[in-house]
């Protein structure tokens, strides 16, 4: 279920009353955590936290007037989503959030490359989502970015 918004304030008005909770904490939850120099924007759509151009002027590769996307979240048909981008980016971080969700949490995880999915809002593992936001700063994520998007030799 896609939300037309332009603002995330609009997007979170608009959200279905059973989920609404869980996203607010969700985001509240990320924004506490995240390091300095992520900026929240409306982005793709979706509610993102983005390097801006004034830290990395080049931009996002496949369209350099958008800011350098991290993380987003969404509420989709059938379950509230976090894309992390560093998760598809590092192998390392990749590990231990998947090691770390196992100890954590109860439930299996249900993600794709960078894409975690919330079937249950009741159940997202908000501490361990703010672990993982803080694990990677501003330079951090741009230098995976570069590495990521640079030709294979």
């Amino acid at each position: 279920m896609k939300v037309e918004a332009a603002t995330i304030e609009e997007y979170i008005s608009k959200l279905p009353v059973e989920r609404k909770d869980a996203f607010v904490q969700l985001f509240d939850t990320v924004a506490e955590h995240i390091p300095e120099g992520f900026e929240p924007v409306m982005s793709y759509g979706m509610v993102g936290f983005v390097v801006p151009h004034s830290i990395y002027p080049e931009g996002y590769h496949c369209n350099t007037k958008l800011p350098l996307p991290f993380i987003n979240l969404a509420n989709q048909k059938n379950f509230v989503a976090l894309y992390h981008m560093g998760l598809y980016a590092s192998p390392k971080l990749m590990k231990w959030f998947v090691s770390a969700y196992a100890e954590t949490v109860s439930t299996k995880l249900d993600m794709g490359k960078s894409c975690i999915r919330f079937k249950r809002p009741d159940q997202i593992p908000f501490e361990l989502i703010g672990q993982l936001v803080g694990k990677l700063t501003t330079q951090d994520w741009i230098d995976l970015y570069e590495v990521m998007k640079a030709p294979s030799k």
